[in-house]
């Protein structure tokens, strides 16, 4: 129990008292909602899982890949009872194998005094490259989900894809993946509205795409912010040199 609270206490040093209060309100209203509506333990546990990740993501604490692991298997099954092929995919083949790409690569871009990743932003040129390919892959996959007879198959490809290119994001940390995953979060919650009158529907996974897209946008500000201030810096040592 003192490792846990040891633990607790670590990943929560440096945080402001909303970002705390964020983060126990979010999981809170899913576990509470969850409950309430009876929801399966296997979705209640995908779900506040799937929070905590993002949250810790969005402050830049490595341990969100461990969170991420455990809600990329059982979403992946909740995902296969609701037919949305295309996420089931995504979670096991490309989640799983990232998390671990991803943990080794924010080991070594940690800030030892913040405990927070370092980040980074993307030029002009790569965000058009970027807007490019996700066209391309977007149409492209939704005709093999089409062909597969998987349920929208255009909405669960644009939300398969545009995962894919937010995780490399992620895993690269830049600040243009809370932009990305902002997309994904409203396309998500557009396929889990549409299947609550299925079999394998999930309140609390509906609910967590809702808390997804919410955190997406604090997270954003918050990695413009720091960002900015990254690139400044590095400009600024850039001119030092020069002279």
């Amino acid at each position: 129990m003192e490792n846990l609270k040891a633990s607790i206490k670590r990943e929560l040093s440096g945080w402001k008292k909303w970002q705390v209060s964020w983060l126990f309100l979010a999981t809170i209203i899913i576990l509470g909602v969850s409950i309430y509506q009876k929801d399966t333990w296997i979705g209640i546990l995908a779900s506040c899982s799937g929070v905590i990740c993002v949250i810790f993501c969005g402050m830049g604490r490595i341990s969100n890949y461990l969170f991420g692991t455990i809600n990329t298997i059982l979403y992946a099954y909740i995902a296969w009872k609701a037919k949305y092929y295309g996420d089931v995919m995504l979670n096991l083949l490309y989640y799983l194998p990232t998390n671990i790409i991803g943990w080794i690569a924010w080991k070594k871009n940690m800030n030892g005094e913040t405990n927070e990743v370092y980040k980074k932003r993307m030029s002009v040129k790569m965000d058009l490259m970027l807007l490019a390919l996700s066209l391309v892959g977007v149409f492209g996959y939704a005709w093999v989900l089409k062909l597969l007879g998987g349920n929208l198959p255009l909405v669960d490809s644009m939300s398969t894809v545009l995962s894919v290119i937010a995780q490399i994001l992620m895993i690269k940390r830049f600040m243009e993946q809370w932009l990305v995953w902002i997309a994904v979060d409203v396309v998500s919650v557009i396929m889990w509205v549409a299947a609550l009158s299925t079999e394998g529907a999930s309140i609390s996974v509906l609910l967590m795409w809702a808390v997804f897209l919410i955190n997406a946008v604090i997270m954003f500000v918050k990695w413009f912010i720091e960002s900015k201030k990254v690139q400044k810096e590095e400009a600024k040592n850039d001119k030092q040199e020069e002279i």
